[in-house]
């Protein structure tokens, strides 16, 4: 039997990067997976490949900064798929100024980007939150895991302060969830990437990316299906009391 049989997974940013291969790694250990992502067509795309594989996955278009769109998507994965046991808060953004891929300084910052960015990373983990916890509460177990950064942990130099504002913010987020639900049954961690080979991060000037690489103790990038392993570990049973964590999958990368 596959590690992830019967469960109902959820991962935000579901449509592309770590996103999907969260996704993918749930689906392929049994799981029924909704792949949430803000481009519908995306969402659909990425699920229905999943579907050509054999496994079970939908398509659920929603902008995590909106806590309706989000209810309606989670009580639209309930129908088709049955209770959500398994949140994964994965969607965020970290804009760049420019075409060099440099991020904004402090006090150059718009703060309407500030605001996005708050919007999606930290705000948009907990409307997910919000609407899948009475139903795990219901259900008596749960799985959440959020996707945090080795940037919320110490200074980094290649994003702006909003993504690492928020990055932080998880952390703490993630230690808090976990004293408030472990009563229910439910689990709650954080992963932490470092240099991840994504979209995301090759929007990123090449040589801040190779200045990182230079000082990763493995000397190389981490892989999107490095960061799924780690996250199909924590929600499954061999995790079932481990609670309140956050693990780096940094190859090393800003130790702390």
């Amino acid at each position: 039997m596959s590690s992830h049989q019967g469960r109902v997974v959820v991962v935000t940013g579901g449509g592309r990067g770590i996103g999907r291969a969260i996704a993918d790694a749930h689906a392929a250990a049994g799981a029924a997976v909704a792949y949430l992502d803000h481009d519908a067509s995306l969402a659909d795309s990425v699920a229905a490949d999943a579907r050509m594989r054999g496994l079970k996955a939908i398509g659920v278009a929603a902008d995590v900064a909106n806590f309706k769109e989000i209810d309606t998507a989670m009580k639209r994965v309930a129908e088709a798929l049955g209770p959500i046991d398994v949140l994964v808060n994965n969607a965020g953004i970290s804009p760049k100024s420019g075409t060099d891929g440099k991020r904004a300084l402090a006090w150059e910052m718009d703060p309407d980007e500030w605001r996005r960015v708050l919007d999606v990373n930290l705000t948009g983990a907990f409307n997910c939150t919000r609407s899948v916890l009475p139903g795990m509460k219901e259900l008596g177990r749960g799985r959440i895991v959020s996707t945090s950064s080795v940037a919320g942990k110490t200074f980094c130099d290649i994003v702006g302060i909003h993504y690492a504002a928020t990055k932080a913010a998880l952390i703490g987020f993630t230690k808090h969830l976990a004293g408030e639900v472990g009563p229910f049954g439910i689990t709650v961690n954080a992963v932490a990437p470092g240099r991840i080979d994504t979209p995301l991060m090759r929007g990123t000037a090449n040589a801040a990316n190779d200045a990182v690489k230079a000082i990763t103790p493995m000397r190389r990038f981490g892989t999107p299906e490095e960061v799924a392993d780690t996250v199909l570990f924590l929600t499954s049973d061999a995790a079932r009391f481990v609670t309140g964590q956050t693990i780096d999958v940094a190859g090393g990368w800003l130790m702390t």
